[in-house]
């Protein structure tokens, strides 16, 4: 199953900064592993704003739930998530 999740993040400004490094550099080594697995197909940067477009590729809803739940900077993130099927007119 395929989803487009966009994540926006807004991590409090009072946040001491090692614990924000060390939520980064966890949340950059799972997305590496994820997509490295096959399950985060795409993931690019939208221009201008700390927030990203992503296409995944999973067996089920729970288990993408159980992903983006999973992920370091999940309780700093806004997610909007939408299911993806195959567009009738797409070649190849």
């Amino acid at each position: 199953m395929l989803y487009c999740v966009e994540m926006d993040v807004a991590i409090p400004h009072g946040l001491d900064p090692d614990h924000v490094a060390k939520l980064k550099a966890d949340e950059k080594a799972r997305a590496q592993d994820l997509q490295r697995q096959g399950k985060w197909r795409h993931l690019w940067r939208v221009t201008g704003r700390y927030a990203n477009i992503s296409v995944f590729d999973v067996e089920s809803h729970d288990e993408l739930h159980d992903i983006l739940s999973g992920l370091p900077l999940f309780p700093f993130m806004t997610m909007r998530v939408t299911a993806l099927a195959r567009h009738p007119s797409a070649i190849g």
